[in-house]
């Protein structure tokens, strides 16, 4: 059964929020669920029912790893404008 979301999940990009055990994941954690959600559902062995409640945690653990990559981006564009380098790195030479 798919898990409730919470009203204090952080939206999806479709407007419905992300059930809390998928918001409180890091990316690799959800990365790794959501590729064996795949060879699940790409092995074509569960029930209807259980393949639609994977097809809806894997779609909430996609939103979530696409909204980790964007942050992610947002930060690394923040500090290498910064000072249109990254930070922290010396140019040797």
């Amino acid at each position: 059964m798919a898990p409730t979301p919470s009203k204090n999940a952080p939206p999806s990009p479709d407007g419905s929020p992300e059930p809390d055990d998928v918001a409180g994941l890091s990316f690799e954690a959800a990365l790794a669920e959501l590729e064996g959600i795949v060879r699940a559902l790409e092995a074509g062995q569960q029930k209807l029912s259980d393949a639609i409640a994977s097809y809806e945690r894997g779609s909430a653990l996609r939103r979530h790893c696409e909204a980790k990559l964007a942050e992610a981006e947002a930060r690394v564009q923040a500090i290498v404008a910064t000072d249109g380098k990254a930070t922290g790195l010396r140019e040797t030479g």
